[in-house]
């Protein structure tokens, strides 16, 4: 009897097995020092394979976030109520690319990456939020304002959260605690 063929892609080509040989290389290397074509070496996959999941080097380590925030972002523009959409973007995350690289951010040389991303990501969310503070009818400089701490809360909860994966609560636990503080 023949085994039944797979569906799909074959687990070589998989995001996630992209980003964990991507930070493997990261911590071996550091960031600026590997290559996508490094990273698709490691796997055995082709450079067009990467960028079948990921725009750009860096996207390794946010994919996951991203996915969750523009879900967020989708809602928000819909009407869901504003905190409950930010504290979904926690549920279930587990630990990824990312958290490995906020712990390990100067063994792998991207402190910098990191902040830079991390600000336009934040940007993004408050540029989303304030949108629905005004459509709401609050002032525009509120809906900056209130929006800007938001985001804030947002990425705060996701540095701290994987400072503490191992020991420390879920993510939707300290967005819930960020988003109380803001």
């Amino acid at each position: 009897m023949t085994p039944e063929p797979r569906s799909g892609r074959p687990r070589a080509s998989s995001r996630e097995v992209l980003a964990e040989a991507a930070c493997e290389l990261f911590l071996e290397r550091g960031y600026d020092a590997t290559s996508v074509s490094d990273i698709t070496r490691r796997v055995g996959v082709s450079r067009s394979s990467f960028f079948n999941y990921f725009a750009a080097k860096s996207d390794v380590l946010w994919s996951g976030f991203d996915e969750r925030v523009d879900a967020a972002q989708r809602h928000l523009r819909t009407g869901s109520a504003i905190d409950e959409t930010l504290i979904r973007i926690g549920e279930g995350f587990a630990p990824d690319a990312l958290a490995l690289a906020i712990t390990n951010a100067d063994a792998m040389g991207i402190a910098a990456e990191l902040d830079r991303d991390r600000a336009i990501r934040q940007f993004r969310l408050q540029r989303d939020l304030a949108a629905r503070f005004v459509r709401d009818g609050m002032p525009e400089l509120s809906a900056e304002v209130r929006g800007g701490a938001l985001s804030a809360a947002v990425l705060a909860a996701v540095w701290a959260w994987a400072d503490r994966t191992a020991t420390g609560p879920a993510l939707r636990d300290m967005l819930t605690a960020a988003l109380a503080l803001a």
